[in-house]
């Protein structure tokens, strides 16, 4: 096809070359380009400027902010901490609480042991020690603010010790169902 199109040119080039573009064609042209560009040319940007008011309000809502939130900041971080030390308002009685709070760790590690084998159990057994352990913690809070805080200590050193009870009560409780349970493995395997 490019053969026929090639041939049907030659054929027909005094047709095609008897119309010439005007002279002044190529100047209109030019023209033209050269105010397109310089239409088109990058314009300076002017410097903003901000009225000192202007600057002054931004910068007394960031004072604002910030100061909001170094608020909250140290209000979280005193709410964090227990606020009361102990040993100050009765000594014997801190010592007795750390000793305690011990026994109690240990005894609830005993007692996570049987959540594997009997996790119904368990559960029963924890449903307890968190009810005692959230009046424990409401203490604490009181602790601080309370009028008589030796009353309040007396409180918390009495919840560790029912606390400590309730515990080794569950714990006798597993070692008397695991004493059944090899009573009854026992009985099966003289029959």
């Amino acid at each position: 096809m490019s053969k026929r199109l090639e041939d049907f040119m030659d054929e027909h080039r005094e047709e095609f070359d008897d119309l010439q573009p005007r002279a002044d064609i190529w100047d209109n042209i030019s023209k033209e380009l050269d105010a397109w560009d310089t239409q088109q040319a990058p314009k300076k940007r002017e410097a903003k400027t901000f009225s000192l008011g202007f600057v002054l309000r931004v910068a007394a809502m960031i004072v604002v902010v910030m100061g909001i939130g170094f608020g909250i900041y140290i209000q979280s971080q005193k709410e964090g901490k227990q606020g009361v030390d102990v040993t100050e308002i009765n000594p014997v009685y801190a010592q007795q609480q750390i000793q305690l709070t011990s026994i109690i760790e240990t005894k609830r590690t005993e007692l996570k042991q049987i959540a594997k084998s009997d996790p119904w159990l368990y559960k029963e057994f924890n449903r307890e020690l968190v009810k005692m352990q959230a009046n424990y913690k409401k203490l604490s809070k009181d602790l601080a603010t309370s009028p008589d805080p030796d009353r309040v200590l007396k409180a918390m050193i009495q919840n560790l010790e029912i606390q400590t009870e309730v515990l080794s009560q569950q714990l006798s409780v597993i070692e008397q169902i695991d004493q059944s349970k090899k009573q009854q493995q026992n009985g099966t395997k003289d029959i």
